[in-house]
């Protein structure tokens, strides 16, 4: 018979890939974790993964063994919603994945009026430049520009945010204010480090212009912005982020807007849970609720 806990090491190896990411996220030594996959794969009679120089990957008697252990961690995590908690109580911990910017610029004062309805819910906010694996349980919810791929997704289109050219006022005076598209040939950009964009549809400049002057190059979108408050140049930023900052003024604001859809994104086995719910029914009300500040010029 084989051992139930052992189910856990697995499914972390699993999402993984690897010892030592694994043994992290169990805070263990990864030699137990591989001392509990190969206890595992001898009472089960079976070979789970095949050993590869890059990593471990899953055999077709891994895989599945991933989909009834997947549920079985469901279950196991209803068991503490329904349980330890009584019927009317939403608490817990919830890792929400998103870009940067919108992290920063947005979402985190929005989170406090969420925490005030929902004060037993902890809310992890990650931000990261790829996009977070949910099928591999690194978050719990993804904001994203563009909709995830995976198995067992539950992806809803939520809203949109647009964005314009902005620069400061001094780089204006120092440069001049450009009239037209044709105009911006002339000026300096401030652009994302092109060969570390991990997303294409975050490389929003490109709808615009492709630069010939680029003076300063950030894969922080915060970065970029103070970077043209400084005078550096032109940037192409959302809206909710440059129009609440006073030290950029408009480019062009009539002739230039680019558009990008905001995607809410849950494993469909967490879903209907209680803290899940209310942090997507939350964020689904709170779009709606910012659409035109997000998208008015």
């Amino acid at each position: 018979m084989f051992n139930w806990n052992d189910l856990v090491f697995f499914l972390e190896l699993a999402r993984q890939g690897r010892l030592m990411p694994a043994a992290r996220r169990l805070k263990v030594d990864h030699t137990t974790v591989s001392r509990r996959i190969s206890e595992l794969e001898k009472d089960l009679a079976v070979k789970l993964f095949e050993r590869k120089p890059d990593g471990f990957v899953l055999t077709e008697d891994g895989h599945r063994l991933q989909a009834i252990a997947e549920k079985m961690e469901v279950l196991g995590l209803s068991v503490i919603e329904t349980i330890r908690s009584a019927p009317s109580e939403v608490a817990g911990k919830v890792r929400l994945a998103t870009m940067e910017g919108i992290a920063s610029y947005y979402l985190t004062d929005k989170l406090v009026e969420f925490n005030t309805q929902y004060p037993d819910i902890l809310v992890e906010l990650v931000t990261e430049r790829h996009l977070i694996n949910l099928t591999r349980r690194e978050a719990d919810v993804s904001i994203s520009f563009v909709p995830p791929i995976g198995p067992r997704l539950s992806v809803k289109k939520a809203g949109a945010f647009r964005l314009g050219l902005f620069a400061s006022p001094a780089y204006l005076k120092r440069r001049g204010v450009p009239g037209s598209l044709a105009d911006l040939a002339a000026h300096d950009f401030v652009d994302y480090v092109v060969d570390l964009v991990a997303i294409a549809k975050v490389h929003w400049l490109l709808d615009v212009i492709e630069p010939e002057h680029v003076v300063f190059r950030s894969t922080s979108m915060a970065v970029q912005q103070n970077a043209i408050a400084a005078g550096r140049g032109i940037a192409l930023l959302p809206l909710f982020s440059a129009r609440t900052d006073a030290r950029l003024v408009p480019v062009l604001p009539n002739k230039v807007s680019v558009e990008r859809d905001l995607f809410i994104s849950v494993h469909e086995d967490i879903q209907f849970m209680g803290r899940i719910r209310a942090l997507t029914r939350f964020l689904t009300e709170l779009f709606k609720r910012d659409a035109e500040f997000l998208n008015a010029h």
